[in-house]
């Protein structure tokens, strides 16, 4: 019985969901997001912080990866108060290093991951055989 109520608990506080490679991707995740954050009672003070996370990631996941996409959201107390992690998967790099990104222009792309580290209070990347994980966390105390 404790098993499943440690199951059900830990239910409520994930939420997993596709990020469409496709255009309007991106504004379909964050309003994903934005209802499951609402849901579960995030503090408003981190939300929109973490709406804009989820959509920096995202869009990292859909101009410079391979499909498919996933996006992890839980939101779990730990002894600094609560912790919502932000977190999305992806099949590992779409271009090689060596290979530029012709069209790509650097005014309006690129600022993505400094969006992302001044906003969480911890960030990163775990490289895995499925592909790529780039997480953050926003803590709300």
């Amino acid at each position: 019985m404790a098993a499943q109520l440690s199951t059900l608990l830990r239910a409520a506080c994930e939420h997993v969901c596709p990020v469409p490679p496709v255009a309007g991707g991106v504004s379909a995740v964050r309003r994903r997001a934005a209802a499951v954050l609402a849901d579960w009672r995030v503090c408003p003070e981190i939300v929109e912080d973490a709406l804009l996370v989820v959509s920096e990631l995202a869009t990292n996941a859909i101009v410079h990866a391979r499909p498919p996409a996933v996006l992890r959201l839980s939101w779990a107390r730990d002894d600094g108060g609560r912790t919502l992690r932000v977190e999305v998967t992806d099949a590992g790099p779409a271009l090689s290093v060596a290979q530029s990104l012709v069209g790509i222009d650097p005014d309006e792309h690129g600022r993505g991951e400094a969006i992302v580290h001044a906003l969480a209070t911890r960030h990163g990347i775990r490289l895995h055989a499925g592909g790529v994980t780039r997480w953050a966390e926003l803590v709300a105390v």
